[in-house]
This record gives C-alpha cells, sequence and structure tokens, in this order.
C-alpha cells in the first residue's frame, strides 16, 4: 500500500509542469525612451514652476486594501506625473505612439482608474508644442463673482 501511494506521487510529480531556470542575468536597460526623453525636457521646459516625474508606479498613486484590486494596477505605470512643488499630483501625462495602436481599448481601462481616483490624464499621440503643454496645464479660470445687479465680473487676484 505505501509502495502504491510512492507510485501515485511520483507520477504526480513526473506530470507536475516544471519551472525552468534560466542562466539569464537581468542588464541594465534606459529608463526613458528617445520619445520619453524628449517628451521630458519638452515637459519641463513648458512647466519650470511644476516638478514632472517620470516612469512612476500606479502603486506610488493608487491604493486599496483588496490584493485582488491591487493587482489590477500594481504592475502599471505612468509615463509622467506632474506635481506642485508640494507634490500634489496636478495631471498624469501618457505619450502614445505606435505601441499603443489597437490598445486603446486598454488605454481607456488605465485611465479610467487613474481618473476614478481623481487624477486629470491627459494622452498625447505625439510631443506636443510649449504652448500646447502649457494650455493644457494651465489652472482653470475663476469663476465670476456675481454682482447685485446679476451682471457677473472676474476677481483680478
Amino acid at each position: 500500500m505505501i509502495a502504491l501511494g510512492l507510485v501515485a506521487l511520483l507520477l504526480i510529480a513526473m506530470r507536475a509542469p516544471r519551472r525552468r531556470v534560466s542562466s539569464e542575468l537581468p542588464r541594465a536597460a534606459w529608463p526613458l525612451t528617445r520619445n520619453e526623453q524628449a517628451m521630458y525636457f519638452r515637459l519641463q521646459g513648458a512647466l519650470p514652476d511644476l516638478i514632472v516625474l517620470s516612469q512612476v508606479s500606479f502603486g506610488a498613486l493608487l491604493t486599496a486594501r483588496s490584493m485582488a484590486v491591487r493587482n489590477t494596477f500594481n504592475r502599471k505605470r505612468a509615463d509622467f506625473v506632474i506635481c506642485e512643488k508640494s507634490f500634489k499630483v496636478v495631471a498624469i501625462v501618457e505619450l502614445d505612439d505606435s505601441s499603443h495602436d489597437g490598445n486603446e481599448a486598454q488605454d481607456e481601462r488605465r485611465d479610467a482608474q487613474l481618473v476614478n481616483a481623481g487624477y486629470r490624464v491627459l494622452r498625447y499621440r505625439g510631443i506636443p508644442n510649449i504652448d500646447r503643454v502649457q494650455a493644457d496645464l494651465a489652472p482653470p479660470p475663476p469663476p465670476p463673482i456675481l454682482e447685485r445687479d446679476g451682471k457677473g465680473r472676474v476677481d483680478p487676484t
């Protein structure tokens, strides 16, 4: 009986998938592609009063108690995160290239996770000019102040 149990265990072990051990060693990689490098310097030049972070883990931007929910974002990265000097996030910037072709639904799901957490997401197909970056990240105008006569005016301060 013991011998039969050992044979059964041996057969099960032989059928189990084997993990292949690789002799490959990790090697260094560039942290940003050439396009991302150009975008980084464009953002820095256009937004001198803000902080530009690159390749930021979603785990630094999102949190959840549930492991199942964390697994939906913990291996994702944002191309760029724009912050105030206090590190309050102003916007998340994604630079799309040809690798995003056909992955629009995946990009929409990524954006939805960030937007649902309260972030503003900007997606660029190419590297925008400085004016576009500044316009896209300009603070919204102040709301008009209503006078007694019902006409609005903008507070100049």
